[in-house]
């Protein structure tokens, strides 16, 4: 378990660096479409210009892959960090555990009355 947190921070890094790589190349070729639309630009944005089926397999469908993954993650660490644990008597300070006291003794009270 001593792993555990490098293991995250790298997670995080590859995530975050696969997705900036994909989503440039995304508007590097949004932007050769746009301003030359019939013209071919070259090297790797070229190839996936006349190859678009490798280009939505390459780079759109893992960009939309890595979005769900990262919504269900953030998801589960907000259930996660939402869940309350109940405080302990030991964690009180006095002034809480005195206005605990009166409102039990309050509560019972109140339960005599309507019996």
């Amino acid at each position: 378990m001593k792993f555990k947190k490098p293991l995250i921070i790298a997670g995080i890094i590859l995530d975050v660096g696969i997705t900036v790589f994909l989503l440039v190349i995304s508007v590097i070729m949004l932007v050769y479409t746009i301003a030359q639309p019939n013209t071919i630009a070259p090297g790797l944005i070229g190839y996936f210009q006349t190859n678009t089926l490798v280009y939505g397999l390459t780079c759109v469908v893992p960009l939309f892959i890595l979005l769900a993954g990262n919504i269900i993650i953030l998801v589960i660490y907000v259930k996660k960090t939402a869940k309350r644990e109940t405080p302990k008597v030991a964690d009180l300070s006095e002034e809480q555990k005195e206005a605990l006291r009166k409102e039990l003794l309050k509560d019972l009270q109140n339960e005599e009355k309507n019996e």
